[in-house]
């Protein structure tokens, strides 16, 4: 009964006109479902667009650079995902020949794919029966049988793995995975959820107990930490200032980014200041000092203070690592990846 509402729903009111449903292959199925994860739709098109023009194939995207990729992910955040999708476009070019598996279980161990992702992947290119249980699933069902367990637990997530799976039909299991999804994006919102055009408005049990924005119930989360660096934006001269590689682990792994130093030690505003770059002693003259930038991570709270200098000792320049460091040139092309508060910072600048 469930499935045969939300599908007469879904033949009306679904979504149809979305890039990643035009020529569903499993490769333009999985980048749409990775971008999705943690961003909503309308942020996710424009850079799927442009990530599938230059990334066309899933050999184009093994054969490019990681730089390259990060590039093309700058602004959706999450980066690891856009690390875990290069990793994985080479995996499948390489041992299954550019063709996608065809089992959940087999994609699955695919990096940074789990389960529901799989799950879309062989539902919407392949057309087979499999089960998806994202966040708008989740949301859904949680209201809809009102789940009193917090649904970030595991006995409550297997327990809803296994009423997904009931749910599920075996026939049109593509139209229906896409129809929960439409439903949790457009009326069973997180916030203001428009029950009154809901098809399950007699039998959401959320709704009969007028709360459907108490669900999902979720463990209370601990209060993010705090932490403060300070960005140097080093000039060289007028117009190129100095970018480094970070690590391929840890907060915005393989972007590039400033030069930072902990808050604390020698003073958050130095008006001259040595500072060990690479193991260079490089000189540095205050020129100026930007506005704080707070960026919310998942876990913690980033506090940026952006300052300004320029290298009094030019020729220790030289000795810099070019695979590690750049000077970046203003307003061109820049050599890879950046994190959304490094971007409002070139733009500033």
């Amino acid at each position: 009964m469930f499935s045969k509402q939300l599908l007469k729903w879904y033949e009306q009111y679904g979504r149809y006109d979305l890039p990643w449903q035009k020529n569903p292959t499993a490769y333009r199925v999985w980048i749409s479902e990775i971008m999705l994860q943690q961003t909503q739709v309308t942020t996710v098109i424009p850079y799927y667009e442009r990530f599938m023009k230059r990334f066309p194939t899933i050999k184009k995207l093994a054969t490019a650079t990681e730089d390259d990729v990060l590039l093309h992910w700058s602004g959706l955040g999450y980066y690891a995902r856009a690390r875990n999708i290069y990793k994985t476009a080479k995996i499948i070019t390489e041992q299954y020949h550019g063709h996608f598996p065809e089992t959940v279980d087999t994609i699955s161990e695919l990096p940074g794919i789990g389960k529901s992702t799989a799950g879309a992947i062989i539902s919407f290119a392949y057309q087979k029966k499999a089960v998806i249980l994202d966040g708008n699933v989740k949301r859904v069902l949680a209201r809809y049988f009102a789940i009193e367990s917090p649904i970030n637990q595991k006995d409550t997530i297997e327990k809803m793995w296994a009423c997904a799976e009931k749910l599920t039909p075996r026939q049109n299991a593509h139209h229906y995975n896409q129809a929960i999804m439409d439903l949790g994006a457009t009326l069973c919102t997180r916030t203001k959820p428009r029950c009154a055009e809901c098809p399950f408005i007699k039998t959401c049990q959320a709704h009969q107990q007028q709360k459907p924005t108490f669900y999902p119930i979720k463990t209370v989360k601990k209060s993010r930490p705090l932490k403060k660096i300070r960005m140097l934006i080093i000039y060289k001269n007028k117009n190129e200032i100095l970018l480094l590689k970070r690590p391929a682990s840890g907060i915005w792994g393989g972007l590039w980014s400033f030069p930072e130093k902990s808050e604390g030690g020698s003073g958050s505003n130095p008006s001259e200041e040595i500072f060990q770059i690479a193991q260079i002693p490089l000189q540095l003259k205050l020129i100026n000092t930007l506005p704080t930038i707070t960026h919310q991570f998942t876990h913690f709270t980033l506090e940026i203070s952006p300052i300004i200098f320029r290298v009094k000792n030019q020729m220790l320049l030289k000795k810099l690592n070019t695979n590690e460091f750049f000077w970046y040139k203003l307003s061109t092309k820049l050599p890879g990846g950046v994190a959304a508060p490094v971007k409002n910072i070139l733009d500033a600048l």
